[in-house]
């Protein structure tokens, strides 16, 4: 699968550091803690980052023509729920990588959210380690 739309000048870190360029995470998810953990993380690589707290405004963004590389998406949210979400998300062509994350440890729950068209699932908060692996993982497809 390929993500994102664009392409970027980057380089493969190790721990947490700046890869440069100009990627896009757009983290959907209804707790501030979260919303805030996530985004302070991802902004120490240097990535451009957008919130917003249900499925329904993410979908809006995608259909307004907003794009992001990488979206980080809740599993239970009010308004749209992230499997809902996901599959409206891939059905209109949306190839950015998605990550769920959830408060649930079941794998059967892990496993049905992935079956939305997920491309990763991790409980959160996610760790600098998970994080540090899914930014080099988006990296590599520039």
């Amino acid at each position: 699968m390929v993500f994102g739309t664009g392409s970027s000048s980057t380089k493969s870190t190790k721990g947490v550091e700046e890869v440069g360029g100009n990627l896009s995470v757009l983290i959907v998810d209804d707790d501030p803690i979260i919303l805030r953990i996530h985004r302070m993380m991802l902004n120490k690589f240097g990535l451009v980052t957008h919130v917003v707290e249900n499925g329904k405004e993410a979908v809006d963004l995608f259909r307004s023509g907003s794009c992001f590389d990488m979206v980080l998406m809740d599993m239970e949210m009010p308004i749209m729920d992230g499997p809902k979400a996901t599959q409206e998300l891939r059905a209109m062509g949306v190839n950015s990588m998605i990550v769920g994350v959830t408060s649930r440890g079941l794998e059967s729950e892990k496993q049905s959210f992935m079956g939305a068209g997920l491309n990763r699932c991790h409980e959160k908060p996610l760790t600098t380690d998970i994080v540090t692996s899914l930014v080099q993982e988006l990296i590599k497809h520039y």
